[in-house]
């Protein structure tokens, strides 16, 4: 690709990423108050002992991993474990075995739906499970697709349930649950609320969720102005590789792990017609990683992995909201020994990563914030592949 070409795509990598920003806040100018409302009941839920499951098939079943993983190990220092499952593999199975009339059930599907999902969905809601529809027509919370775009129907969704844990827990903080104290309550006065307290905390969360949309669109817009001809060059990088013959090799922890499993899903099973791109998840083989992490040390779960499969030519994409994450950093040290190509996704100001310059192309979210750092990634690297299928990257 010339400089020219670059350039063109730069100015494509930026208006996309615009293009996203009025259809989150359109969005969610319209939902931002049935959410809050959702997430005041699935407090309510987890307070009774409820659980959170969730599926999906194919790159929607990362959508899955990534909110119970939210759930049961929040980023959000201090507070509670909630009990939340990914049941993806067997979700038919699962919500007939485990579902019960205090859980919330979350199905994930592509903008056209899924029939099988929606079966589910309505299965749980027989039971009395409180249901979101990711998209669909029944349930507790359903909404339409988000336009036909399935990277942009996606991003919508992860900003969906990330507002949702995160607000979940303003009402654990301000609205508890009596239940339990009856003639004692005049000792616990700070329980419950009066109805007008309620509602105003409802419309409280509500302000707080347009908040969180609008501080995503002024991270995408710098990332758009900063970082578009960085993300280009990363483009051409990649395709030249991939046309040589070289996989692309994907790694992160925790929700960046569920980010690196949707870009090598979207690669190897793509939407749209585009052609397949090699990719391995090193994030995606609990065997590996916990017998690694087990006899060897967490340090090292994708350095080992990345030992057996890399080979001259191939890619590694890396994803490190911090930038300074250990495991992430070896695997990289690695890479850079072996003249891989490196692109790292980061938060933050890139952290060790981008000071020791140990990717090639460094994308960098300029926040702290965990939530709004991942969904803006997640536009990032879904225009990525959609540059890389209109450039014809990859194999038939």
């Amino acid at each position: 690709m010339t400089g020219a070409g670059t350039i063109g795509v730069a100015a494509q990598v930026s208006a996309a990423l615009l293009r996203r920003n009025d259809v989150a806040q359109a969005f969610f100018a319209r939902e931002a108050p049935r959410l809050a409302e959702a997430c005041h009941e699935m407090s309510e839920r987890f307070q009774r002992g409820g659980r959170l499951l969730a599926f999906g098939r194919g790159a929607q079943a990362t959508d899955a991993q990534h909110v119970a993983v939210e759930f049961v190990h929040p980023v959000i220092v201090g507070k509670r474990a909630l009990p939340a499952l990914d049941i993806s593999a067997t979700f038919g199975a699962t919500v007939a075995a485990l579902v019960g009339s205090d859980d919330m059930v979350m199905g994930f599907g592509p903008p056209g739906g899924d029939p099988e999902i929606d079966a589910a969905l309505a299965e749980a809601g027989r039971r009395g499970a409180m249901t979101f529809s990711l998209p669909g027509i029944g349930g507790s919370y359903a909404i339409d697709a988000i336009g036909d775009d399935p990277f942009v129907h996606q991003e919508i969704v992860e900003m969906l349930y990330h507002v949702l844990w995160e607000t979940v827990h303003v009402f654990f903080e301000h609205t508890p649950i009596t239940q339990g104290a009856g003639n004692a309550g005049f000792l616990y006065p700070f329980l419950g609320g009066s109805a007008g307290d309620r509602d105003a905390l409802v419309t409280d969360v509500a302000a707080s969720i347009l908040a969180k949309v609008a501080d995503d669109a002024l991270l995408r817009s710098q990332v758009a102005e900063r970082s578009a001809d960085v993300i280009a060059s990363a483009v051409e990088a990649i395709a030249a590789r991939v046309g040589a013959g070289g996989t692309l090799l994907v790694l992160g922890n925790g929700g960046s792990a569920t980010d690196a499993n949707d870009l090598v899903y979207d690669c190897v099973a793509p939407p749209g017609g585009h052609r397949r791109i090699p990719a391995i998840s090193l994030a995606s083989e609990p065997a590996n990683i916990t017998a690694i992490a087990n006899d060897v040390g967490t340090d090292v779960i994708f350095l080992r992995q990345l030992i057996a499969h890399a080979h001259a030519g191939d890619v590694v994409i890396a994803f490190s909201t911090s930038g300074g994450s250990r495991n992430v950093i070896a695997a990289l040290d690695e890479a850079r020994r072996r003249d891989l190509l490196t692109v790292a996704f980061l938060g933050s100001d890139g952290g060790e990563i981008r000071r020791r310059k140990l990717a090639d192309h460094c994308v960098v979210v300029e926040s702290d914030w965990i939530p709004r750092i991942q969904e803006v990634q997640a536009s990032i690297y879904h225009v990525m592949r959609n540059m890389l299928g209109e450039l014809g990257v990859g194999r038939d």
